[in-house]
């Protein structure tokens, strides 16, 4: 059976799914990709918005018989394809494949650390001991452990890594709840299964680090398929990197007094070193500056104060594992620990000193805390040494991976330029249900007069679509002089970027039908609003990358120095790929009707703007504002 017939208008999922429609473009990459696991070849298919790609690839690996390992960009869209799209197309093509979902570690519940947060009775507020308690009386019914499940506690709330394990701090073996342990159960099951569903962190985590326990999971496997493949080069690159954060440091020093108290009541030695830890990195962060910044280490260099405080931290740091040393015998938890500061104390030399050939020292902090990075350059050689040591087969896909027509960027990122390439439009009539305006008479995108020019614009297109609107910028402070603007003038409900958590806006924007809602880079993909409530798609700038960041400045450098040309080769393509992102927010069913607003004047300006253009769906485009407050009329008439 093919599998572009199981996908026809009388094939096997016709009769599964409420409303199937036969896609010329799901079909293609169908055979396709069952050309690819049959030959064991790689494939980089770019499958417009609307295609069905999850179908298209999920019908030829479970027709193939081979054990297939599929990983997606985030958790939520790991959790959309194992509990929903994947039982849909098995009970279709009623084939029996044992499937699994495994997460990383810190998605699980820990029986050990949920033992030990309900000892220690140190949480900050109420509402964490309400939570807390909510995950005991759970943790008695859950078979996965699996977060997710506990819908009523926020995913970044503060209590989960108190109740979940890291590679640091797990015990392995040595714990106690081994036999319980969730993190292994869904592990084996893992290694059992047909199918396995992973994201691009836990892929990359266990290529990079050998640490994150897969065992013979992915050299066991036939097939990779990569969902959200635009994506990976990015994530590849911070864990083939090196990272120091206070965090570990922090961890580590709250955990060794934890494990030292449960052994004995003496506050004195071990908890005092521990806590002299915690002071010399608050030292240090302070010699760091004030504020969030993402900077070059070499700015630092001359920092006297700051490498005082970092070889107190050092010093701090190896007399609390000399003092783990002395009690390590005492438990395992405490062994633990002082396997961890030897680790710390290794990587604090390496996150502090002179990096590596090809790599950017850098650091980030935030209000209380900080971390140092050393960022490969590249991650092509890396990458394909390490998927030289696993199967052949590997199917790259994303609705955004080709730039003007060509995949020459994204295949040079990954070291594949050996792989086949297909294409895919959307199957969606773009060229009848949306439009494309580009303001004319907005001043150029440095000016600093840009964001309020292109507010007004954006107030009057606003009030045409009767809210209904996205508004994506490339910075947070433009989004926050919107914010202060828009909150004073707009007639429709306002949602903003920050407020509450994403989740959460999107479904207050979905159930009003007539926000506007103002977001940053979190909003420009993964978000999938259909049907009116969204009708308008407003973007402020061409999304380049900030020059000052640190990689990417390392990176125009280092092209400059091999006679490339970092625009050309880099920026442009990136910024292509990220527009594209954005793009596709406005059209994600067939009856969807929409508008497209552009307000950056190099569109048309600069001859690069072609580029932009050419890898944008087919749309009819307009400079007249008249005319998308007619597309806004025709369509509400059309609604009604």
């Amino acid at each position: 059976m093919q599998a572009s017939e199981c996908l026809s208008s009388d094939g096997a999922l016709a009769s599964e799914v409420p409303g199937f429609a036969a896609r010329p473009q799901q079909q293609q990459m169908a055979d396709a990709v069952a050309r690819t696991l049959e030959q064991s070849k790689t494939l980089i298919v770019e499958a417009g918005t609307g295609t069905g790609k999850t179908f298209a690839y999920l019908v030829p690996a479970l027709l193939s018989g081979q054990k297939v390992i599929i990983s997606t960009g985030t958790r939520h869209l790991q959790d959309q394809l194992f509990h929903r799209d994947l039982p849909t197309v098995r009970s279709a093509l009623a084939v029996s494949v044992n499937a699994a979902l495994l997460k990383g570690r810190a998605n699980y519940l820990c029986h050990h650390r949920l033992d030990i947060a309900r000892s220690e009775g140190r949480l900050q507020d109420k509402q964490q001991v309400g939570q807390l308690e909510a995950i005991y009386d759970w943790s008695g019914r859950t078979r996965s452990g699996d977060v997710a499940e506990l819908t009523g506690i926020p995913e970044d709330a503060p209590i989960w890594p108190r109740v979940t394990s890291t590679a640091e701090n797990c015990l392995g073996q040595q714990c106690e709840w081994i036999a319980k342990c969730h993190v292994v159960q869904a592990r084996r099951a893992a290694q059992e299964a047909d199918l396995v569903v992973i994201n691009h962190h836990l892929l990359c985590a266990d290529l990079a680090l050998k640490e994150e326990g897969f065992g013979e999971l992915l050299p066991g496997a036939d097939v990779f398929i990569i969902d959200e493949a635009h994506q990976l080069p990015d994530t590849a690159a911070r864990f083939f990197g090196l990272t120091l954060s206070s965090r570990q440091l922090q961890e580590l020093a709250q955990d060794s007094i934890t494990e030292y108290l449960r052994e004995t009541t003496n506050q004195e030695g071990l908890p005092v070193i521990a806590r002299q830890l915690e002071h010399a990195l608050q030292d240090v962060r302070l010699a760091m500056g004030e504020g969030e910044q993402r900077s070059p280490w070499s700015r630092l260099a001359g920092n006297a104060d700051l490498h005082k405080h970092l070889a107190t931290l050092g010093e701090s740091l190896a007399e609390l594992s000399t003092a783990l040393e002395q009690q390590a015998e005492r438990s395992r938890g405490l062994d633990n620990c002082y396997q961890r500061a030897l680790k710390l104390q290794d990587l604090l030399v390496q996150a502090t000193e002179q990096p590596p050939d090809n790599h950017v020292h850098w650091f980030e902090t935030w209000r209380q805390s900080f971390r140092i990075n050393l960022t490969p350059l590249d991650v092509a050689d890396i990458f394909s040494t390490q998927r030289q040591e696993l199967p052949s087969c590997w199917v790259f896909t994303s609705a955004t991976l080709s730039v003007n027509g060509a995949f020459d960027h994204f295949a040079r990122q990954l070291g594949l330029e050996d792989a086949g390439t297909l294409s895919l439009d959307s199957p969606f009539d773009f060229q009848n249900n949306a439009l494309f305006y580009v303001p004319e008479g907005l001043p150029e995108p440095n000016d600093p007069s840009f964001t309020e020019h292109m507010l007004d614009i954006s107030e009057q297109i606003i009030r045409a679509a009767r809210g209904r609107t996205f508004v994506l910028f490339t910075s947070y402070r433009a989004l926050h002089i919107a914010r202060r603007r828009l909150q004073a003038s707009c007639d429709f409900p306002l949602l903003v970027q920050g407020s509450a958590p994403r989740n959460e806006l999107l479904e207050r924007f979905r159930e009003l039908g007539n926000a506007v809602l103002l977001g940053t880079s979190s909003f420009w993909e993964g978000v999938d609003v259909r049907g009116g409530a969204l009708s308008c798609v407003i973007i402020d700038k061409l999304p380049f990358a900030s020059p000052g960041d640190p990689v990417w400045q390392a990176r125009i450098d280092a092209l400059k120095e091999r006679g490339g040309n970092p625009f050309i080769d880099e920026q442009l393509p990136h910024a292509v790929i990220n527009l594209k992102q954005g793009v596709g927010r406005l059209i994600r069913d067939i009856d969807d009707r929409g508008v497209l607003v552009i307000c950056d004047p190099r569109l048309v300006g600069k001859s690069y703007g072609r580029v932009f253009l050419n890898s944008l769906p087919d749309m009819k485009r307009t400079r007249d504002l008249d005319d998308v407050a007619a597309f806004f009329n025709a369509s509400d008439v059309a609604d009604l």
